[in-house]
Order: C-alpha cells, then sequence, then structure tokens
C-alpha cells in the first residue's frame, strides 16, 4: 500500500462527516495548494501531502481544539511510520498543530507555514461563502439578521484590518486576495447584498 492509496482510502474520506466549509471539497483543494507550495519551496512533496490530508481531521472533536486533536491523531496513527522517520513525523504532527488561523505564533517549521497558507484558501466569493455555511451548521436559529451579525463579527474579526488572519509566505497570492475581500467587508451594501444572495442559496 502506498501512502497516497492509504490517505485515499482512510483519511480523507473522514471529512464527509464535517460541515460544508471542512469538507471533501476543502482537504483536496489544501492538498493540491501544498503540494504547489512544496514543489516551489523545494521540500518534501509527501510530507506536505500528509500534512495537509490530516490537519482537519480533529474537527470531529470541535472546532476549538481541532488543531491539537489533529496532531494526536497523526502521532498515534502507526501507519504513518511506513513512509516517514520518527523525526519526520514530529515535524507533520507539529505542521499540523501550527496550520491554525488564529495562532499568533509562526508555524515552527516551512511545512507548518505551507499548510497555514494553503488553508488559508482566501478566495472572496468562498470565504464569504464558507462564513454563512459555518453558521448555519452552528447557530441554533432561523433568525436572519443573528446570521448576519455573526457573519459580519467573524469577518471583522478575522480577515478585515486589524483582524488575527496571519500570512506566512509572501509568494502566496493570498495577499492579493485578502486586499479584495477586505474592500468588500469595507463597503457595508456590498457585503449586506453578498451575504443575502448566499443566504438565500444556502437556506
Amino acid at each position: 500500500m502506498t501512502l497516497q492509496e492509504y490517505v485515499e482510502n482512510h483519511i480523507i474520506p473522514q471529512y464527509k462527516a464535517f460541515d460544508k466549509a471542512h469538507n471533501l471539497d476543502h482537504v483536496s483543494l489544501v492538498i493540491e495548494r501544498s503540494l504547489a507550495l512544496a514543489s516551489q519551496y523545494g521540500v518534501d512533496t509527501d510530507m506536505a501531502y500528509a500534512i495537509a490530508a490530516y490537519h482537519d481531521l480533529g474537527l470531529y472533536k470541535g472546532r476549538e481544539r481541532h488543531h491539537i486533536v489533529s496532531g494526536q491523531i497523526v502521532a498515534g496513527d502507526a501507519m504513518l511510520q511506513r513512509w516517514f522517520t520518527p523525526e519526520q513525523i514530529i515535524v507533520i504532527k507539529e505542521a499540523v498543530e501550527d496550520h491554525r488561523a488564529s495562532n499568533n505564533d509562526a508555524p515552527r517549521s516551512i511545512y507548518g507555514c505551507i499548510v497555514a497558507e494553503a488553508d488559508r484558501l482566501i478566495d472572496p466569493d468562498t470565504t464569504l461563502r464558507r462564513t454563512v455555511q459555518y453558521g448555519l451548521k452552528h447557530l441554533d436559529t432561523t433568525n436572519r439578521e443573528l446570521h448576519y451579525e455573526r457573519f459580519c463579527h467573524h469577518l471583522q474579526e478575522k480577515y478585515a484590518e486589524g483582524g488575527y488572519m496571519r500570512l506566512w509566505l509572501p509568494e502566496s497570492d493570498n495577499q492579493k486576495r485578502l486586499e479584495e475581500l477586505r474592500a468588500i467587508i469595507a463597503d457595508s451594501e456590498e457585503l449586506r447584498c453578498r451575504f443575502d444572495q448566499i443566504f438565500d442559496e444556502e437556506s
């Protein structure tokens, strides 16, 4: 069995149980972007692949500590010993732990920077839709205004000027896309229009 066969058959399918913002499409895109960045930086693509595949597995225990739980899953998966040394598995575990956008400290390795950057997925349309999708999944109300309040709060807290979003790789195209997203957030009429359209489509 190859690493890819194991991941495709036993790891990636676990994302079917997660919300729309962290589903199969999400992990596939993070893997794709991680591999592209790994090639660009000349690092081990198998390690980047594994890190991207495992990065959100801890969501089954909730969002708050999912990065830590994901790291525990890496450390506890004996199958990874077939393809990686103990030292490499430590780097994989740490990179998975370091991927979370709210981390204030820089990732401990280039691999952590790669998966953190790949996980950002700062496409304005995708980011706005994922924010609505998360609210619909987790907010126990159908009240549109409460959803819009949460939507705005999250975008301000994470993506607006002064938000906790950190970008670690200058070669990524995320900075340009973040500026585009910030322009939408700053335009209250445009932001409300985007929300209403997405909310109607998703609900």
